[in-house]
């Protein structure tokens, strides 16, 4: 059961920021250097562009900075910093801790690596933070996945990318923002998506399309049963930016019509753990999401995780 039960505190996003690398990848440029076309991406990814560059550490301290400042706070006042990576900077020590010290904060620092369901495994987590008694924290979603992917790969090179956005969560004594959330992982399914340290990403396409929407729904019909919500309370969804075909496909099980969902993947790519909050940062932007809305957060990743939350803007 993960309906958040009655009396505990919750929070609300209070400030959000992005970072993309400056560097711009579109699928000409792929074209001239592999076996494709843009017309083979973009019918089965939808992506016509992606971000490559920077640092896992570089791109967080800028959408973590963005994000401390339109909350309107000084970095001393966040109690917590999590940050969901899988491409750190470093084996060890935790990437989190170089983004720390980047922003100025005075806090506990950990990474969460979930893959491409890390956003909404953390911001879970840090719902629990605040529950506990903190105040304000600094939820990040970052991955550089062109560190390792494979360029001479054209199943893997047209969909992986570089990005980052965070959100600031601030604590609500009269009901949070949270209403329900699912964590699941299949870890028998490992084999599909993967790649070994110092190598590049592996993947069985057919295998993790299969696999993704019936996690991912399964996951988000979990979260939408313990709000109370069916999929016509649902105002908007964020889905993980993987591919246009598993989003469709997943909305179409769900019975949520498409037009309903934020996407960023045909400039972004799959950024992995960045791929929620940057597309809900853009619907934010486009005033696609209003105070009082229904919005589900869903995604999976390799593991094979999967995640949904469902959370009430502006709070309850």
């Amino acid at each position: 059961m993960t309906k958040i039960p009655s009396g505990i505190r919750g929070g609300v996003i209070t400030g959000y920021g992005t970072a993309l690398p400056p560097t711009v990848l579109t699928n000409d440029d792929l074209a001239a250097r592999m076996d494709t076309s843009d017309e083979w991406i973009r019918e089965r990814t939808g992506i016509l562009s992606r971000h490559v560059g920077g640092t896992t550490s570089g791109l967080s301290i800028e959408s973590g900075r963005k994000a401390i400042e339109m909350a309107g706070l000084d970095p001393s006042e966040i109690d917590a910093l999590v940050l969901a990576t899988t491409t750190p900077d470093r084996t060890v020590p935790a990437t989190s801790a170089t983004v720390q010290n980047g922003l100025g904060l005075r806090c506990g620092a950990f990474d969460v690596n979930a893959a491409c369901s890390g956003f909404v495994y953390s911001l879970v987590v840090a719902h629990g933070l605040l529950a506990m008694g903190a105040r304000k924290i600094l939820v990040i979603g970052t991955d550089t996945l062109a560190r390792i992917t494979d360029w001479e790969d054209r199943n893997t090179a047209i969909l992986f990318a570089d990005g980052s956005a965070a959100v600031v969560l601030e604590a609500a004594e009269n009901g949070g923002q949270l209403l329900a959330w699912n964590l699941d992982a299949d870890g028998s399914a490992e084999e599909f998506l993967f790649a070994e340290i110092g190598g590049h990403i592996k993947m069985d396409g057919k295998e993790v399309f299969r696999r993704a929407v019936r996690i991912m729904c399964d996951s988000a019909e979990k979260s939408m049963a313990d709000a109370g919500l069916t999929a016509d309370d649902i105002a908007m969804v964020i889905p993980h930016q993987a591919n246009i075909r598993i989003i469709q496909a997943a909305c179409d099980r769900l019975g949520i019509p498409e037009e309903r969902t934020a996407t960023v993947l045909h400039y972004t790519g799959n950024t992995s753990s960045a791929s929620i909050p940057l597309a809900l940062v853009d619907a934010l932007r486009s005033d696609r999401i209003k105070k009082g809305d229904n919005i589900l957060l869903v995604g999976f990743g390799a593991g094979m995780t999967a995640a949904s939350a469902i959370i009430k803007w502006g709070g309850q």
